[in-house]
């Protein structure tokens, strides 16, 4: 199963025909109940309750269809959170009215419910208010220019003061979320300095730095930062992720802001590499020894030039996977692992 998927459960014959178009539609996955899951090759399930709580993680999105009530009940001691909480859609098995029921904005439920409704040939019901009074919701749009949420709780402030149509401040030097470029419906007062922060007024403090955050404060972490390594054969995905948060964690870097790993080539079978890629849910990136040994750094190694063909991994691999970035962190070694940290344009 992929978290990209969609589950679609449908209880009922003709649920089931209208499921079958759907999932064919989406590409998902039909389940339905043993008696009608062979006649639509569909996945067959005894009771759906347990069946959806054991799959609940592993879709990206669940659609019902059949009663709103049967969704309630079968999700409810299963909702965590609006972050990680997949898309939960509600079909009538007509298909007049398509429902977006859980995780509206960052789970994708409402373009999800949108997309079916255009299959069905029926009604999307979409009932967040930003959505109601066609304004941009600030965490699908953060989300969209490539910025991660460090704190949820603040999202609901910012929001709220966009549907009362008052201006929001925003703390972004770098103008990654490009708010100076404007976006319709939202009023924008920008606070160049940190010091001039009015606490108490909802805003959005944009940052690739650690950073808490203070009342009605929502704080967005551009995905820039390339953490370049370098490791031992062998070394545990364990260790590599340690080290990566204790580095975060004493220069003051947001983990939400990791674009990606970056190495040398010569490490793209190592599983502890892939494996702590993994786990801060990035990508990694790798590069031949040969351009790697054309980029200048502060801590050139003729050991390493002699070892894998570069004078330099970490801190190249971290300029290189920046795009020509600035190095912001230059090589440091723990046991198994060096890396270095470079922030793309």
């Amino acid at each position: 199963m992929s978290p990209g998927r969609t589950a679609i459960y449908a209880f009922t014959r003709k649920g089931a025909t209208l499921g079958r178009r759907i999932c064919e539609a989406l590409r998902g996955d039909l389940f339905l109940p043993r008696r009608l899951a062979e006649d639509f090759d569909a996945i067959p399930f005894s009771a759906v309750a347990p069946l959806v709580q054991s799959r609940f993680g592993d879709y990206g999105a669940h659609v019902f269809i059949g009663a709103t009530g049967i969704a309630v009940r079968t999700i409810g001691r299963l909702i965590r959170s609006k972050v990680t909480d997949p898309a939960v859609v509600v079909v009538d098995q007509e298909g007049r009215y398509v429902i977006s029921l859980l995780s509206g904005h960052l789970g994708g439920g409402n373009d999800l419910a949108r997309r079916i409704a255009g299959i069905t040939g029926g009604e999307a019901v979409i009932t967040t208010a930003t959505d109601q009074e066609g304004l941009p919701s600030i965490d699908v749009l953060a989300l969209e220019r490539g910025l991660s949420i460090g704190n949820t709780d603040g999202i609901k402030h910012v929001n709220a003061a966009l549907l009362e149509g008052g201006p929001i401040q925003v703390f972004d030097p770098e103008d990654r979320m490009g708010l100076r470029r404007g976006i319709p419906a939202i009023e924008v007062v920008e606070v160049v300095r940190e010091g001039d922060w009015r606490p108490g007024i909802p805003g959005l403090w944009v940052t690739w730095k650690e950073k808490v955050p203070i009342a009605k404060q929502l704080v967005l972490h551009p995905r820039c930062l390339v953490v370049g390594l370098g490791c031992n054969r062998g070394t545990t995905a364990r260790e590599i992720y340690r080290v990566i948060r204790e580095l975060f964690g004493s220069e003051g870097l947001g983990l939400g802001s990791i674009l990606c790993l970056s190495t040398i080539d010569l490490k793209r079978d190592e599983e502890g590499l892939l494996e702590a890629a993994s786990s801060l849910g990035t990508e990694i990136r790798f590069f031949p020894a040969e351009e790697l040994d054309r980029v200048k750094v502060p801590n050139p190694s003729d050991m390493a030039k002699r070892y894998v063909g570069a004078r330099s991994v970490c801190e190249a691999a971290a300029i290189t996977g920046a795009g020509g970035g600035e190095l912001i962190v230059p090589k440091r070694i723990s046991g198994n692992v060096a890396l270095a940290v470079a922030v793309a344009p």
